[in-house]
């Protein structure tokens, strides 16, 4: 039986009991050294998970930076439903996710419109900061919202890798979310070009914890074809919408960006759950516009 969601849509957990133990010393330099930890080091997410492990949870924050696949959606455009509205589902309790991706927005205009340095004005140590963009960058015709894949692209996400560790949090790079899109002969294709490989290339080179989001969801709707897809995404008797998802679909998704977490040492067992488990489509919700 399942708990029904509370009023921010995250499903009911119990309190934890008993007095939090206090941080281990060991702890405190690592977080206190984040924010200087040369861009090449790569094991400081690990390291992370694995003190969380050892010691009581800290209350924390995932900061999501990001487009309308991941935006928070509204009463006025149900049944449209962005993957970071699922997200809190499978995270532990003491993990708030805080979800700032915006509808239309790239890596440049993202940043552009001062809204990276509104989560540089909230985001301390310990946060996340989780960062999925490229379906704008891609609008060459919009000098806005265009980057180029290896360069200004590369050069805006730096700035967000760059911010997070300032300020003693982590960042974290996740390939765009694929598309529905398939040949006729049943074949999900790509559609992202050049920009899942540079991300690539720029997390390796900087030390960043990738999520390969792009490669994940790609081979998900290659399993399930080219028709029971559409149940996925945001097909309604008026709209056939092959970019944005409806709940089950952001549900989905938000369940491969959990399990990459873990995967990649970026969380801790402790951090994350009901990643098998069936998440009822009743528990999302949206706000009145």
């Amino acid at each position: 039986m399942t708990a029904a969601p509370d009023a921010a849509g995250t499903p009911a957990s119990p309190a934890p009991s008993g007095p939090r133990a206090p941080a281990l010393p060991g702890r405190r330099l690592l977080l206190a050294a984040l924010a200087g930890l040369p861009l090449g080091l790569a094991a400081a997410p690990a390291a992370l998970a694995h003190d969380r492990e050892e010691t009581a949870p800290v209350p924390r924050t995932l900061y999501l930076a990001g487009d309308s696949t991941a935006a928070r959606k509204y009463a006025d455009a149900a049944p449209e439903t962005g993957w970071g509205m699922a997200l809190p589902f499978f995270l532990g309790p003491r993990l708030t996710v805080d979800n700032r991706a915006l509808n239309g927005r790239s890596s440049k205009s993202f940043a552009d419109e001062g809204h990276l340095a509104e989560i540089g004005a909230s985001i301390g140590r310990g946060d996340l900061l989780l960062v999925q963009f490229a379906h704008n960058d891609e609008k060459s015709e919009d000098p806005t919202r265009y980057t180029e894949p290896w360069s200004t692209y590369q050069d805006y996400l730096r700035r967000y890798v760059a911010g997070a560790r300032e300020r003693g949090a982590v960042p974290v790079l996740a390939t765009p979310v694929e598309r529905r899109r398939f040949d006729a002969e049943g074949n999900a294709q790509p559609t992202h070009g050049e920009y899942p490989a540079a991300m690539r290339a720029l997390a390796a080179a900087e030390g960043v914890p990738l999520l390969d989001i792009q490669a994940l969801s790609l081979d998900l709707w290659q399993k399930l074809g080219a028709e029971a897809t559409k149940r996925y995404f945001n097909w309604t008797d008026t709209e056939e919408d092959n970019t944005h998802f409806n709940p089950p679909g952001a549900i989905e998704v938000a369940r491969l960006v959990a399990r990459q977490l873990l995967a990649q040492g970026v969380l801790g067992n402790r951090d994350t759950r009901r990643l098998d488990e069936e998440i009822p489509e009743s528990w999302i919700t949206w706000p009145a516009s």
